[in-house]
């Protein structure tokens, strides 16, 4: 949920930036990818030695797959919904350095 949220701020600070909002949603999350899964990764890394034990073992394996799932989800599936949902289309690419005549 932090993830999601942290994304959507991401591209919103990108809009207000200057960015075309389709530039913003890609770059929001190109940028934010490393952060995001290096987060998770160690969230379900922390897991294996609990997902060991007897009592424990059942939940620290729901709580990696729920991770794994949500992950996935924030990276791919919510910049297109953001898309989606506010019907943004592709628009000219808009170089940093384009100079203007």
């Amino acid at each position: 949920m932090r993830n999601s949220v942290i994304l959507v701020d991401q591209i919103e600070q990108d809009k207000k930036a200057g960015l075309i909002t389709w530039n913003a949603i890609i770059e929001s999350t190109v940028r934010r990818f490393r952060p995001i899964m290096l987060t998770a990764a160690a969230a379900i890394l922390s897991m294996i030695p609990l997902s060991r034990n007897d009592f424990f073992g059942p939940q620290a394996i729901a709580i990696m797959g729920g991770l794994t799932v949500a992950t996935l989800l924030t990276v791919f599936f919510l910049p297109a919904l953001y898309a989606a949902w506010f019907r943004v289309r592709p628009g000219p690419e808009v170089s940093a350095n384009a100079s203007v005549n």
